[in-house]
């Protein structure tokens, strides 16, 4: 058995195990601190690294040692200041006490502090995320294959070459060419040695006996024991593997009604289920929609920092996205998620004309769909028709409520969270 060790180090002359190390013993600080970080930064600093500080108590290495036992008198020598019984006051304020006031006494320590690289902080962040109900369903023109074993061949390349399968090939061929010739030989040697027995006085026949013998041993000595026929090698091929192909709908509301503090939260929550997909996934495309009275399809840019507002009419998004799945993402080849974020305001019956595009046209051909509201009002009359919309397609259908920033990433991993199969 051979074992490799990885003695690399990384930029800061630090061993790259050690590190790794470090950070699963410290995973459940390191993600606490990243979601923190999420909660309090700007959009545009939203994927950066972090400064993460783990207080000195739960950095102390455990020691093992014996235990003094029983009860014990200790006199130390030079001792001016003490005497049996008396107690030793806490140091007072200053470093590590955490005291409000200066002081000019007092010892302590800083809490430990590392800093994780952009990498590291995205790994956290969408730690035991995925998308729900994904399936493998594309094979045709599949550019992921898998070497998968397929039996034996006798070409191939040295590194290849099955053992087991040669010897017994080999001991097979040096059985089937050798034993008429062993066969024989035996049956030779026993009447040389009857002849000599019985009629030793017979030269002219012993020898003859003795030739023959020794020209069966020589050709049967001239079987070699391995031979270039013999040699099996283990044949794999390349087999195409099923890939899951899936897009993702965003859908944004830019309303009048959403001020900008609902909108920074909007672009928040799809700025992170943006990163997730282009971070967890490679065969995924994301199509974004805007709207107000009217929905239009937006690149990444648009969809982040347009200004365009108006009222609001939300069936002309989930319209727009059924249009889109018809024309280009066909239901029997992708995987179709939705995610749509909104203040909950819509236009009079229009939130009833929602609740029939969903349940008629979309959900029955989505593997997922998420609704988040942001709004610290009373549910109106959309959050109730999806709430309908939910009771229908229980597995496939979510609902949450962000009404602060502290929300955004809480909610995100509620939705997208790992479940048991």
């Amino acid at each position: 058995m051979s074992y490799l060790i990885d003695r690399r180090l990384n930029a800061k002359n630090k061993s790259a195990v050690n590190r790794q190390r470090f950070i699963r013993r410290y995973k459940k600080h390191i993600k606490k601190a990243v979601a923190d970080a999420v909660s309090s930064r700007s959009i545009t600093d939203i994927e950066k690294g972090e400064e993460i500080t783990i207080p000195n108590d739960d950095i102390q290495e455990p020691v093992f040692s014996h235990s003094p036992g029983g009860k014990r008198t200790t006199i130390h020598p030079g001792n001016k200041e003490f005497v049996k019984g008396d107690k030793i006051p806490r140091p007072k304020g200053g470093g590590g006490a955490g005291g409000s006031k200066a002081s000019n006494t007092g010892e302590g320590m800083d809490d430990f502090a590392f800093q994780i690289t952009q990498d590291e902080f995205l790994e956290f962040m969408f730690d035991d995320l995925e998308l729900p109900n994904l399936v493998k369903r594309q094979l045709a023109g599949s550019d992921t294959f898998k070497y998968k074993r397929a039996g034996y061949s006798t070409v191939g390349t040295p590194n290849q070459i099955n053992i087991v399968r040669s010897l017994r090939a080999a001991n097979a061929r040096r059985i089937a060419l050798g034993s008429p010739s062993k066969k024989k030989l035996a049956q030779l040697q026993q009447q040389l040695e009857q002849l000599l027995e019985e009629h030793p006085q017979q030269s002219d026949k012993i020898r003859q006996l003795e030739e023959q013998i020794e020209q069966l041993s020589a050709k049967v000595k001239r079987i070699p024991f391995l031979d270039t026929f013999d040699i099996k090698y283990n044949l794999t091929v390349k087999e195409p593997q099923p890939t899951s192909k899936a897009v993702m709908f965003c859908i944004m509301d830019v309303s009048g009604s959403m001020n900008q503090a609902t909108k920074d939260m909007a672009k928040r929550f799809f700025i992170l289920l943006y990163l997730f997909l282009q971070r967890n996934y490679d065969r995924t495309d994301v199509v974004f929609i805007r709207h107000h009275t009217n929905a239009a399809e937006v690149d990444e840019e648009e969809f982040f920092y347009s200004r365009e507002t108006g009222g609001t009419i939300v069936s002309s998004a989930l319209s727009l996205m059924k249009n889109i799945m018809d024309t280009r993402y066909p239901t029997s080849e992708w995987n179709i998620y939705g995610a749509q974020a909104s203040d909950g305001d819509n236009w009079d019956n229009d939130s009833s004309r929602c609740y029939d595009l969903l349940v008629n046209e979309i959900m029955p051909h989505t593997q997922h769909y998420s609704y988040v509201e942001i709004s610290p009002r009373e549910h109106q009359s959309l959050w109730h028709e999806y709430e309908q919309v939910k009771s229908q397609f229980e597995d496939t259908f979510a609902t949450q409520q962000i009404i602060q920033p502290s929300d955004i990433y809480p909610v995100f991993r509620e939705l997208f969270q790992r479940r048991p199969a």
